[in-house]
């Protein structure tokens, strides 16, 4: 009989703890009582609500949009962040842009969403999209930046050097050997910034206006006024489609690691050819 390790008891609390909640909110999204405290019946009638509620939808549409800019806007330039950040030779100089790079990560995300409204508001500029777009893109970096740096650190740097000299120029070095190798590194960074910019409640608090609002502002706007089952179905929705997220990442990953260990085969292959 095999001996039940106190490590998978642990796990199974903790997975018990994190999907339960969620499990049970899916659940009564599906009662046709209009409440969570019995359920009455099944029903679609809070899917449909969702879906016939013209603002929820253009909401909904607005914070996808504003997700997948932000997180693009965010690699392109975390990307290029940790390529500086790692190609800096002074260690000391290296070690404070790191620093820097991580202090949105570490400070409290009330602070980081006060500080972007006093110097918005200190420069003029409305709160609306513009506002919401220019915060999510500045606390994303820093991921990307955490994600693409080890790549950068696994990276063999005699395959920059053989390029440089056989006549490659840096913007070749990037496209064809640095960029590729980082490319397992840049899709984590992406889907980490699209989840952190669809989920960020706090500091789109307060950098969003009249005008503009994202999901977590409306459901946060919403349950306050009371429970209703519409936030639930609405919830299992976002919920479903993040799963999707998940799984499209790791077939996205897997099928990186086939072809870097098909690529690897090839060259092991042509290497004992040549022998």
């Amino acid at each position: 009989m095999r001996k039940i390790k106190w490590s998978h008891i642990y796990l199974f609390v903790v997975f018990v703890l994190l999907y339960v909640p969620i499990a049970y909110l899916i659940f009564y999204s599906f009662n046709s009582g209009g409440t969570m405290n019995h359920f009455t019946g099944f029903t679609w009638e809070n899917y449909q609500a969702v879906f016939a509620d013209t603002r929820l939808i253009i909401i909904v549409l607005n914070t996808f949009m504003l997700a997948f800019l932000s997180a693009l806007i965010a690699t392109i330039i975390g990307t290029f962040g940790a390529m500086g950040i790692y190609y800096t030779k002074k260690r000391q100089v290296r070690t404070t842009l790191l620093s820097v790079n991580n202090i949105l990560l570490v400070s409290p995300d009330v602070i980081i969403g006060a500080s972007f409204l006093i110097f918005f508001t200190f420069l003029g500029v409305g709160l609306g999209f513009q506002s919401v777009l220019l915060s999510h893109i500045a606390f994303s970096i820093p991921i990307v930046v955490l994600m693409v740096l080890p790549k950068l650190q696994e990276m063999n740097d005699s395959m920059v050097d053989a390029a440089r000299d056989l006549g490659a120029n840096n913007f070749q070095v990037i496209k064809s050997i640095i960029l590729p190798f980082l490319s397992p590194g840049i899709i984590a960074g992406y889907f980490m910034a699209f989840t952190y910019s669809l989920d960020d409640f706090a500091v789109t608090f307060f950098v969003t206006g009249n005008g503009f609002t994202t999901l977590s502002v409306e459901i946060y706007s919403r349950a306050r006024q009371g429970i209703s089952l519409e936030i639930n179905a609405l919830s299992a929705l976002v919920f479903l489609f993040s799963m999707v997220l998940v799984i499209g990442y790791y077939f996205i990953s897997k099928e990186n690691r086939s072809k870097k260990l098909r690529k690897n085969r090839r060259g092991r292959e042509e290497v004992a050819r040549l022998r």
